[in-house]
């Protein structure tokens, strides 16, 4: 085991160099123990495979150039980070909150004529409300929600500030949602 050790600290050329066949090596040597490693700390995420796959990932686009001292520590630094970043991302994306998906075709609901009806009518509705709006209020709205551009780029196209983008999206907004409310009343 001394032995394996020294060897680890000892070959750091081969990353430094991007040698492939290093990488091949390392990943024989260091599989089975950084499996073992992402087992103890991440059984619930059941990827250790993929998180091990993660570590060699990041040792072969490695750019800095510098040889590493001690490749075991390098390694398993390394498999410390790759569960860290993946801890991060689970949790910004509330992961653990996620159940799987089945589908069930009787929670699909079918189009049926009437709601092609009610959704025509709906489109025809908006396209009449926009073409009443003042050009600019209409371009600015259609920009926003059609093109998905952010007010900053509107108003730099329409030569105007950003509180009066702001202020034509309100007003394109306020006069869809009275038309819809005349609609359902």
């Amino acid at each position: 085991m001394a032995g394996d050790r020294r060897e680890g600290r000892a070959s750091t050329a081969g990353i430094a160099e991007g040698e492939q066949p290093f990488l091949e090596a390392l990943a024989v040597r260091y599989r089975g123990a950084l499996n073992r490693f992402f087992e103890r700390r991440a059984a619930r995420l059941g990827d250790t495979e993929d998180l091990t796959q993660e570590v060699f990932l990041r040792l072969a686009t490695r750019g800095d150039g510098e040889k590493i001292e001690r490749l075991d520590g390098y390694i398993f630094q390394t498999a410390a980070s790759v569960l860290t970043d993946r801890a991060r991302r689970r949790a910004s994306r509330c992961a653990d909150q996620h159940f799987e998906y089945e589908f069930c075709p009787e929670l699909v609901e079918e189009v049926s004529p009437e709601r092609v009806l009610l959704a025509r009518e709906q489109v025809a509705m908006v396209r009449t409300v926009l073409e009443r709006l003042p050009d600019r209020v209409r371009t600015a709205f259609v920009l926003h929600r059609f093109e998905e551009l952010g007010y900053a780029e509107i108003a730099r196209r329409l030569g105007v500030s950003v509180s009066s983008i702001e202020k034509y999206i309100s007003q394109a907004l306020k006069e869809l949602t009275a038309a819809r409310m005349r609609d359902e009343l």
